[in-house]
């Protein structure tokens, strides 16, 4: 009782607290009666800052069931999402995919979100997900008066022929094999080489053999996608590439600012994150990216709440060998500038390099040749069948491929003993290995061996992991 008033605590931002008015009108609008009464809205729990306007929905069917306009028990085990416009009608919301998972998670069987997001949360197939287009329409279903079609589940269609070919790249065989190892073990590469030899050109072909993702990390990357604005609602078909731009800020590249959203490392999870002109980059901002690249996540602390996003992406990052990016007969960097260039990236950066290739230019008679024979649909029957061979081998370990095994993971999946162990403890003396890249050169050779189908670690997949291990870029920047 008291006089009328609209309320909400809970700490909700500005977007919260304008959907009194947004509420009002769509109650009034749908032909609803709004209560002329003290009205105390409750977000809870009281200590967790809530924001959007996806909170309108549940907010407007709050009301009317405490006014008695629906049933209350229709409400029972059902979840509602939405925004509201003024005349009642339901506007689609981000994360939609997210809400059903939380729905089905937190055990309520129905979830009501606007017709636009119904396909989107339909993926969940453990939910029954009605899309409802105004809010009167709501409330008819609530009285069992309509009962809206079940929306369909729409997959993204993968373009067949529109991806880059990797056939179109003349030369570069060395760089092909180390993009190749990256794709079947999903390893970081480093391409260092004068402008025009071809490194984005590579990189921009490495999805072109990248596996299709499974069922689970699809929906792992249209939840993402959803969360953050950048989806169109159906499941993906293909993993993502990302390629921000040098200046883009560390909260850019692993996430953060006041209200904490997904960097491009998490829009890049389970696919690709590219970054061209590596030294270019703050140093800042990269290093930032040094423990999302280990543990696969990114956990950002604001106002008092942590949150986790997954951030399981390869990194393939390209630059110059020096500032002036001329031909080295033309070179005019002396030892001062090149050093001073590549410490522009930190040791412990490069420490999380799997592969480092030189990529040098080719010469115009073989640009004006015939095409490679290994294009990017036979190179990705190779990846596909390493990554089956990983997956059976790994499988209740929590990780789907060598490149996301952890140091303990390493040691006991990939054993190598006798001749070879000796080898690959003496070339790490002599490379001055850390312990992280001791491992990483196994991870690597394990994927090799996958690569040409055999159970055993060899020398001659150790002797590979090093070759590509070593890349004169330390030197320089010692």
């Amino acid at each position: 009782q008291g006089l009328p008033t609209f309320t909400l605590v809970g700490l909700p931002d500005r977007a919260i607290r304008e959907s009194r008015e947004r509420v009002r009108a769509a109650i009034q609008n749908s032909e609803l009666e709004f209560p002329q009464r003290r009205i105390t809205v409750n977000l809870a729990p009281a200590h967790l800052r809530k924001w959007g306007p996806g909170f309108d929905l549940a907010i407007a069917v709050a009301v009317l069931a405490a006014s008695g306009q629906i049933p209350p028990d229709s409400l029972d085990g059902c979840a509602v999402c939405g925004e509201l416009s003024l005349s009642g009608e339901l506007r689609p919301v981000r994360g939609a995919l997210a809400a059903a998972i939380g729905g089905r998670d937190a055990g309520h069987p129905r979830l009501i979100v606007p017709t636009e997001n119904a396909s989107e949360a339909a993926l969940i197939t453990e939910i029954e997900v009605l899309g409802v287009p105004t809010l009167a329409r709501l409330a008819d279903v609530m009285h069992g008066r309509w009962q809206p079609e079940p929306p369909p589940r729409q997959v993204q269609p993968r373009p067949p022929d529109s991806a880059p070919d990797l056939a179109e790249v003349r030369g570069q065989a060395d760089a092909k094999r180390a993009l190749e190892i990256a794709a079947a073990g999903a390893h970081n590469v480093l391409m260092v080489g004068p402008p025009g030899a071809g490194k984005t050109m590579l990189a921009r072909r490495l999805p072109g053999i990248l596996p299709p993702p499974t069922l689970e990390e699809a929906l792992e990357i249209t939840q993402i996608q959803s969360a953050a604005g950048v989806g169109n609602g159906r499941l993906v078909s293909e993993r993502p590439f990302r390629a921000p731009h040098h200046t883009t800020s560390p909260q850019g590249l692993v996430g953060g600012g006041s209200m904490p959203r997904p960097g491009e490392i998490t829009l890049a999870h389970r696919g690709v994150l590219f970054l061209d002109e590596l030294a270019e980059f703050a140093r800042d901002a990269l290093d930032a990216l040094r423990q999302p690249l280990e543990d696969g996540t990114v956990h950002v602390m604001r106002r008092q709440r942590a949150i986790s996003f997954p951030a399981r992406a390869m990194l393939v990052a390209a630059c110059n060998p020096c500032p002036c990016a001329k031909p080295e007969d033309r070179c005019t960097c002396g030892p001062l500038e090149r050093g001073r260039y590549a410490r522009r990236l930190s040791g412990p950066l490069l420490d999380r390099i799997d592969l480092v290739c030189q990529v040098d230019p080719v010469p115009l008679v073989e640009l004006a040749g015939k095409p490679a024979v290994s294009s990017s649909v036979e190179v990705r029957k190779r990846v596909v069948t390493a990554r089956e061979r990983q997956h059976g081998r790994l499988a209740g370990s929590g990780c789907t491929c060598n490149g996301e095994m952890d140091a303990r993971l390493t040691r006991r999946m990939v054993r190598v003993e006798g001749e070879v162990r000796a080898r690959l403890l003496s070339a790490a003396g002599r490379l001055l290995l850390s312990g992280r890249g001791h491992d990483r050169v196994l991870r690597v050779a394990r994927t090799i061996a996958d690569l040409d189908g055999r159970e055993r670690v060899e020398a001659r997949d150790v002797d590979e992991a090093l070759g590509y291990r070593v890349s004169g870029w330390d030197e320089l920047a010692a």
